[in-house]
């Protein structure tokens, strides 16, 4: 799971990181010094499995920072202060709570309870995913038109519409990129710019910070090279 941590103490933030270390379930994406900052990295659709939130925070607490994230991943909040313990319970989001100073035990059995709460997701959510259907149906102009999943290359977000770039026919479509990647993910579509989603098959070759699909040169963000690349089926 990609976890980033955010408390202001710098000492909280190297317990948690050597921690995380130890765990073979876990990869530190980002740490903050403060919730305003995750915010940002979060809104630019980074990637974050799970959340290790500290309560007390200068400004714009941990509470602050929940109340204000769209949909957020799951969190486990660490904190001094045992006192918030049922309060931050009434978030569905929250997990677990951790109780400086944070002892090994309790936190591999807080991430391991994160990670069956996310495996149990996955496989709930599995089923609502056709994976013998082949093709997608589109909008365009009050039509529905019939696309096949395997022809198309990559998909572009521009405001409030996205291009679908097939080997034969580009479509533009009034949606979201996140509505589309919902139902592309499981037919090895992979997110690797904020504005791109490309298919796996269609990738001539890999080099820096881009991809080449047919003649486009498609930008991979920092953050996405990591699981674009754990993605390919390497010699």
């Amino acid at each position: 799971m990609r976890c980033i941590i955010i408390d202001d103490e710098k000492l909280s933030r190297e317990i948690l990181s050597v921690l995380i270390f130890k765990s073979s379930d876990l990869i530190l994406a980002e740490e903050f010094s403060n919730a305003i900052d995750a915010i940002k990295y979060l809104n630019e659709d980074n990637e974050v499995d799970l959340i290790f939130l500290d309560i007390h925070m200068p400004n714009f607490s941990g509470i602050d920072f929940i109340k204000t994230i769209k949909n957020p991943p799951k969190v486990i909040m660490v904190t001094t202060d045992q006192n918030f313990a049922l309060e931050a319970f009434n978030y569905d989001c929250i997990n677990d709570y951790l109780v400086k100073p944070i002892q090994g035990e309790r936190f591999d059995r807080a991430v391991e309870r994160s990670k069956l709460k996310k495996e149990k997701k996955l496989t709930s959510t599995a089923p609502n995913v056709d994976l013998t259907s082949t093709e997608i149906y589109i909008n365009i102009d009050k039509r529905l038109v019939k696309i096949d999943i395997s022809t198309i290359k990559y998909i572009h977000a521009f405001g409030d519409y996205i291009d679908i770039i097939t080997e034969t026919v580009n479509y533009k479509v009034h949606t979201s990129l996140k509505k589309i990647e919902e139902k592309l993910l499981p037919f090895n579509f992979l997110r690797i710019h904020r504005s791109y989603i490309i298919n796996l098959n269609k990738i001539i070759d890999i080099q820096d910070a881009t991809a080449l699909i047919g003649k486009s040169v498609i930008p991979i963000s920092r953050n996405k090279r990591k699981p674009l690349i754990e993605s390919l089926n390497l010699l």
